[in-house]
């Protein structure tokens, strides 16, 4: 008896996480706009794999991480469609504000394909939503490492983008260090609010914070 419990339990467990992806693309809510401090990432994991985002050449600071389609709870990824993956050209042309070719090419693989959009609308969509973010220039005029609170990040966002509250982004932290700048954005790409399973703001007073190398 107890056997068959479980063996209905397995069941349903592997039921419930086969819907969490290959949904039907173009069915979502909002975007979030995700931005990395390609610093902190290279001191937490980029310089360990030698990515070529990290090489002293660059002068990465803020760069897309990804646009992701999303649900007022939850996201949808890896979805169904028959439009054609992007070609190595296109991935190659994000680089320069993703980082990597790679990191576009699994943008669009895990979240791109979600869209709705062809390979290169969802990359023009994600460049323009990307462009159309002030980035605050004082954290490129950093000349050392420095420990702050992750709710300075989110003030300085909110200062240089007058069209956000503080519900339309949140700040992440990973491995004490800041992560990501998180912004959600209407289809249209206008400023909305942030549904609550994203608005989860880092709460460290001394996240590290990395210079431009």
């Amino acid at each position: 008896m107890r056997q068959g419990i479980l063996g209905l339990l397995l069941c349903v467990l592997s039921a419930a996480t086969a819907l969490a992806e290959g949904e039907k693309a173009g069915e979502f809510d909002y975007y979030v706009l995700s931005l990395s401090w390609s610093p902190n990432w290279c001191a937490r994991e980029g310089d360990a794999r030698s990515s070529d985002q990290c090489d002293a050449r660059h002068d990465h600071g803020w760069i897309l991480h990804g646009l992701w389609p999303q649900f007022h709870q939850g996201w949808p990824s890896y979805c169904r469609t028959a439009v054609a993956p992007p070609t190595r050209r296109m991935t190659r042309e994000m680089a320069d504000i993703q980082g990597t070719s790679g990191l576009a090419w699994h943008q669009w693989k895990k979240h791109g394909t979600c869209s709705g959009l062809s390979a290169p609308d969802y990359f023009a969509l994600s460049r323009q939503a990307y462009q159309q973010v002030a980035r605050p220039e004082v954290f490129r005029k950093l000349e050392e490492a420095v420990k702050l609170p992750a709710s300075v990040v989110e003030e300085a966002f909110l200062k240089a983008n007058p069209g956000l509250t503080p519900d339309m982004i949140t700040i992440t932290c990973k491995q004490g260090y800041i992560e990501e700048v998180r912004l959600c954005l209407s289809r249209d790409l206008k400023p909305v609010p942030c549904g609550q399973d994203v608005i989860r703001d880092c709460a460290a007073k001394d996240a590290l914070f990395d210079p431009i190398r």
